[in-house]
């Protein structure tokens, strides 16, 4: 009796918390279900066959199925045959009449190639993911319920993001003028395969007055380098100058980057994201707190001018002491949004999952000796943050394993991500706010496409005095 009156009480504590949590759910689903009207009523075209408001769950969802269905081309008879229902079923799901299970939602989703989430909140459901962090952490369920509906509430149905239009496409790529989070959030859920980028690390750099100081040669918070044996070298950013602010900030814009990253790419997709020493912490926790799994770094080896040098104008007082390392190396984040299954359940289903191999008897290394870019690629691209194209090749071709799907740059600078995956023959998007990057990128990736690498022979003996001088200088761009 001991024994039972124990079970009833776990069972009465058991059926205490599940009353909660579904009351707490019930009230969550009138919540997302008005977000959702809103989301649409702020983002689609006017409609005056398409009244999202007051309408019930079960009415919006038959509306966009049929407008779905319609502007593909789809009879009701097709679509009824594609799902595994009769006619009359989809007629009174489009009007309303009828509730749809999950495995119909989710056969529907596949046919109109509408987003599951999408048809799940209008069919009166959470989406799938958030119910099953609810009913995994019940605890949290008031704060899993309170974020952004942008990270489960998809785009509008659209094939093409709603920014500005496409100014440069090409068999293999297209390339966007616009802002990182407008464009990712109008794009379609589900719909890139992996994230190469080197994103503008402090973001104060790269505001408009601090860009204009540098291409005018002042500095600003961009140090230009003394000219080493005649020849000029690249200018470097100062990243000590951000205060406890400035890296609050980065912290958040990053944050809702990587919510917005989380939501285009497919499962298994990877994000390879530079950084620096300095900020990487900040930058790798914003990612995680994403949803994303960290899988490592990848360290680019790299001798530059950074660091090493004598406190500042007490150069001759301490000859002995450098204020920071002289840094050798660059990190580059590793992250994969978590697969559906196990990882050859996801690569035969989304193509991701994993990294490429080198060859059949040689993995990928998450260590890359890497010369700094060379003038000649700096001279086609003139940006001050280019990475190699010897880099850039080896990064974007580990990202899709089998060699399929979308790699995206949301911050393109000159385009070196969008030239290594035209080189391999991948598809790419790039997407650049700055106009003047955003025009160089236009023509540099092309030539840095198809151009012929020789970074092994940066260091061969040369016996003409003038191209060791060169030679020197590139060392330290």
């Amino acid at each position: 009796m001991q024994g039972s009156g124990f079970a009833s009480a776990l069972f009465a504590q058991e059926w205490s918390r599940r009353c909660e949590l579904a009351l707490l759910i019930t009230k969550s689903v009138e919540l997302v279900f008005t977000k959702t009207v809103n989301h649409y009523n702020r983002r689609t075209e006017p409609d005056k066959n398409l009244d999202m408001k007051r309408k019930k769950p079960e009415t919006m969802l038959g509306d966009i199925v049929r407008k779905t269905r319609t502007d593909m081309g789809i009879s009701l008879l097709a679509l009824s045959t594609k799902v595994g229902v009769s006619k009359g079923y989809m007629s009174r799901l489009e009007n309303g009449t009828a509730k749809p299970s999950d495995g119909m939602l989710g056969r529907i989703s596949r046919s109109l190639n509408i987003e599951l989430a999408h048809l799940e909140v209008l069919s009166g459901k959470l989406p799938r993911q958030v119910r099953e962090r609810v009913y995994a952490e019940p605890g949290l369920a008031s704060t899993i319920l309170r974020e952004p509906e942008v990270s489960y509430v998809p785009s509008p149905i659209t094939e093409e993001p709603r920014t500005e239009a496409v100014q440069r496409r090409s068999p293999l790529y297209e390339l966007y003028h616009t802002d990182c989070l407008s464009w990712m959030r109008e794009r379609q859920v589900n719909s890139i395969h992996a994230i190469v980028t080197d994103p503008p690390y402090g973001l104060k750099e790269f505001a408009e007055e601090e860009k204009s100081k540098l291409r005018n040669g002042s500095g600003g918070i961009w140090r230009i380098p003394p000219k080493l044996n005649g020849y000029e070298r690249a200018p470097l950013p100062r990243f000590t100058v951000l205060d406890e602010k400035d890296k609050l900030d980065l912290k958040r814009f990053f944050t809702e980057w990587a919510v917005l990253a989380h939501r285009v790419l497919v499962p298994g997709g990877h994000i390879m994201i530079a950084s620096n020493p300095l900020l990487s912490h900040g930058l790798y926790a914003a990612v995680e707190s994403a949803g994303f799994e960290k899988r490592g770094e990848v360290i680019r080896l790299v001798q530059t001018l950074r660091g090493g040098d004598r406190p500042k104008n007490a150069h001759d007082e301490f000859p002995d002491v450098s204020v920071m390392p002289r840094s050798a190396w660059e990190p580059w984040g590793l992250f994969r949004k978590p697969c559906e299954g196990r990882v050859q359940d996801n690569l035969r289903k989304w193509k991701t999952g994993g990294l490429r191999r080198v060859s059949e008897m040689q993995p990928f290394v998450d260590v890359i000796k890497s010369s700094p870019t060379q003038a000649r690629e700096r001279k086609l691209a003139p940006h001050p943050s280019l990475k190699p194209q010897d880099l850039m090749r080896q990064l974007v071709r580990a990202a899709l394993p089998l060699g399929e799907g979308i790699v995206l740059d949301p911050f393109m600078g000159a385009g070196s991500t969008i030239a290594a995956a035209q080189h391999l023959g991948y598809r790419s998007i790039g997407l650049e706010l700055d106009p003047e990057y955003f025009r160089i990128a236009q023509t540099a990736i092309p030539k840095l496409a198809t151009a012929q690498l020789n970074y092994e022979l940066a260091g061969a003996a040369k016996t003409n005095k003038t191209t060791k001088a060169r030679e020197v200088a590139d060392l330290f761009a």
